[in-house]
């Protein structure tokens, strides 16, 4: 019996600290679980094209709701800018609006949607097209007033984007101008600016982002996006590859993403942000 009162105690104490053991455990598996919930953490910072920054931008908020200890800082300015900050390590991930040139091919690049650009003009002025030959003689002066292409007698404001934009890159190449013969009488940066430019004035013509436009017009803004070699300017028609001056909007890194960058790259590109991608009317890339 003084054997038995002696170990009773004993019994009690093993059978308490198992119990103590098998309740702990749980919270130490949770803790796991939710360190890797979160096991992203940091700070990524974007910059470059005005086209991809307001894409990236709500990419990145939807990518934080998803990885609290993740920020995402989306700065435009420009598709060269991109490409600079990427290589000074000034940027985590360039944004650029058109595909790499030869010399920046030492960059890893990844397309998230496409898009196009297109001229606009403000919804008053009666034009309903112009030929690409009478884009040319407009913004190299040739042409001054819009009564000279069957339009009304008022003098042409030319709006062009600023150098270092790629937009001005596709459009000086599509319509084979060097960007020193383009006079401008405004220079603008984002297509932002730009469609307030020719809003501001009915006699003013630009180009810009075929989303950008498209979402605008859509939305009640007075512009018209003309058609290009008779092809309507649409993201429809940027999806069926029918509109001819059409982009890769892409991130690029400097070198191979590392585990942040890839994930957030992967995440840009993927169906759970297709909805963003069509709300700012781009067209999503293919799975």
């Amino acid at each position: 019996m003084k054997y038995i009162k002696l170990l009773v105690p004993i019994a009690i104490s093993i059978m308490t600290a198992i119990a103590v053991q098998s309740c702990s455990s749980p919270s130490k598996t949770q803790s796991k679980s939710a360190a890797s919930t979160n096991a992203l953490a940091g700070k990524l910072v974007l910059t470059g094209s005005s086209t991809v920054a307001p894409l990236l931008s709500e990419i990145g908020k939807r990518y934080e709701l998803k990885h609290s200890g993740v920020r995402i800082d989306v700065q435009s300015g420009g598709s060269s800018r991109g490409i600079a900050d990427t290589r000074q390590d000034v940027a985590d991930i360039g944004m650029v609006s058109r595909s790499l040139k030869e010399n920046e091919k030492d960059l890893q690049s990844f397309t998230v949607a496409r898009d196009g650009i297109s001229v606009i003009l403000h919804k008053e002025n009666p034009i309903p097209t112009l030929s690409n030959q009478q884009i040319v003689d407009i913004y190299t002066k040739k042409t001054t007033n819009w009564n000279q292409v069957g339009g009304k007698d008022a003098l042409i404001t030319v709006v062009n984007k600023a150098e270092g934009r790629s937009t001005l890159e596709l459009f000086a190449q599509f319509f084979k101008l060097k960007i020193t013969d383009i006079k401008a009488d405004v220079v603008i940066g984002d297509n932002e600016q730009g469609i307030k430019t020719v809003v501001g004035n009915p006699n003013a013509i630009g180009y810009v982002s075929v989303g950008s436009a498209e979402f605008s017009a859509n939305n009640g803004t007075p512009i018209k996006l003309l058609p290009t070699n008779g092809v309507t300017a649409t993201i429809s028609n940027i999806s069926n590859q029918t509109f001819p001056i059409s982009r890769p909007l892409n991130l690029v890194t400097k070198t191979t993403p590392t585990e942040l960058q890839k994930d957030f790259i992967d995440f840009a590109r993927s169906q759970e942000v297709y909805d963003i991608v069509k709300a700012q009317y781009f067209v999503p890339i293919q799975p």
